[in-house]
């Protein structure tokens, strides 16, 4: 029977455990800074004067998120797909995003109460010359639970902490991809234009030649000196040592494809072999606003995650200073045999049972707490300022993008021209000479200012190619299209 008394402290019991619970979730708010986004300012406008195809209208969502699509090149759609697929960096992006995902749910856990279980079966023998030489065997199990009531919102502000460091690593892994995309796009442009600087001296090489033959046999015919046939030679010598290089420039690029599609070098030289021009960038570029650039970029959107999550840091170490309030409890039972011991545990009179509330206070730590609290203050600090650095090298970024890109097309125009005006130098030189109205030396420096040129164009519609990838990369653009990892 259960006396008056007995239920009177159950219901005091209850009656404690429900306050404890209201003053856990609409008591006190969680101590520490709440978290404030910083607002920073930007220029309205970009300093760069536009020119070029730029302009500063709004970025067409799609075109921002498929770049490269602008290029129209096959070729270089695919190596992005395999890359997104392959690349090792990003697969330990995604491994770190989940890695973040569960530290949250650990967090989480700590909201709720725990309960353990735990079960024995002991025997023991007794000696023969001091005892009874029996076995006897126990049997025994208990149940414990507690809670620790979130009244200060420490652990409020571990799983605020957990949950923007679970964002920052999401930004870090678009960060990962803008990277990579253009990563691959850059490459792909050097295997293109090294093939058409190959070309280009291979041209060159047989024009050469020819002409080395034809002076070969003028000297034989006694119609020209040993002057002009060593001239011949070195020239068409000269043009011949740029192969090996630019052929080590091939590989290079090729090999590097390979490693960012997460294949081993060479794998990728059977479907780049067939040379083909450089891919032309699109001739009118709308780059919108610094403002919008600052949203967008996931750099910069993971220094301001991280500074959130350290805001939160905070917080935590504050709610040290204040008492812990718990709740525990715990059911145990012992028996000679296991039929009695399930008897037990539902014989309350048979059962030993302990619990209550408790408190814990840091009274004394001789500054250790204070000390912890400047700690994280400090390291948001930190936070901030690498945020606002992020911000800055954003815009410089971007800025220098600006201007080489615009820049690089100017001189781009210049050496079309530059090798128009060479092509008919090679040809008037050639005539005048066979002719007998200049000397050979004008015919060399005719065709060595012309690979010079072929050359310097080739380098320069790769440069314009790569400035326009290095313009989106500053701007944030192509992670929206393969990012998959959420929430």
């Amino acid at each position: 029977m259960i006396h008056r008394n007995e239920v009177i402290d159950v219901r005091i019991i209850l009656l404690f455990i429900s306050a404890l619970v209201l003053l856990a979730l609409n008591g006190c708010a969680p101590v520490g800074p709440d978290y404030v986004p910083p607002g920073t300012s930007v220029s309205s406008a970009w300093h760069t004067k536009l020119k070029g195809g730029l302009t500063a209208d709004e970025m067409d969502p799609l075109t921002l998120a498929q770049w490269w699509t602008t290029f129209n090149d096959p070729q270089l759609s695919s190596l992005i797909e395999q890359a997104v697929v392959g690349n090792l960096d990003l697969k330990d992006a995604r491994a770190r995003v989940r890695q973040a995902r569960a530290s949250r749910g650990i967090a989480e856990a700590s909201m709720f109460p725990y309960l353990n279980f735990s079960g024995s079966d002991t025997w023991t023998r007794s000696s023969k010359d001091t005892g009874t030489g029996k076995t006897s065997q126990l049997y025994s199990s208990s149940f414990d639970a507690g809670w620790e009531i979130d009244i200060f919102g420490g652990a409020r502000r571990s799983i605020e902490a957990a949950e923007a460091s679970l964002q920052a690593t999401q930004e870090n892994l678009h960060d990962v991809l803008v990277t990579l995309l253009a990563e691959v796009a850059l490459n792909y442009i050097e295997v293109r234009t090294y093939q058409t600087r190959l070309a280009a001296v291979q041209e060159n090489l047989d024009a050469q030649n020819e002409t080395y033959q034809l002076i070969l046999w003028r000297n034989q015919a006694g119609l020209s000196d040993e002057l002009a046939v060593q001239q011949a030679r070195y020239n068409l010598e000269s043009t011949r040592s740029q192969i090996p290089s630019l052929h080590t420039g091939l590989e290079e690029a090729m090999n590097r494809i390979a490693v960012l599609l997460g294949q081993q070098p060479g794998k990728v030289h059977e479907e780049l072999e067939n040379a083909e021009p450089v891919p032309a960038a699109s001739p009118q570029t709308a780059v919108g606003m610094p403002a919008d650039m600052m949203r967008r970029r996931p750099d910069i959107r993971k220094a301001e995650r991280e500074l959130a999550a350290q805001t939160a840091k905070v917080g935590v170490a504050t709610a040290d200073l204040y008492p812990k309030l718990t709740l525990a409890g715990s059911i145990s039972v012992k028996a000679v045999s296991f039929d009695r011991l399930m008897n037990n545990l539902t014989s309350t009179g048979d059962q030993a049972l302990s619990g209550g509330p408790g408190v814990s206070w840091a009274i004394f730590d001789a500054g250790a707490i204070r000390q912890n609290i400047k700690v994280q203050s400090a390291i948001q600090e930190q936070a901030l300022i690498q945020y606002e650095s992020a911000i800055l090298n954003a815009l410089e970024e971007v800025e220098n993008a600006l201007v080489a890109y615009a820049d690089e097309q100017d001189r781009n125009y210049n050496l079309q021209q530059a090798l128009e005006a060479a092509q008919s130098a090679v040809e008037l030189a050639q005539q005048e000479y066979q002719a007998g109205l200049t000397d050979f030396s004008n015919v060399l420096d005719a065709q060595r200012s012309l690979l010079s040129f072929q050359d310097n164009l080739a380098q320069s519609d790769g440069i314009v190619a790569s400035n326009f990838i290095r313009l989106y990369k500053a701007l944030g653009g192509g992670w929206t299209s393969f990012a998959s990892e959420k929430k």
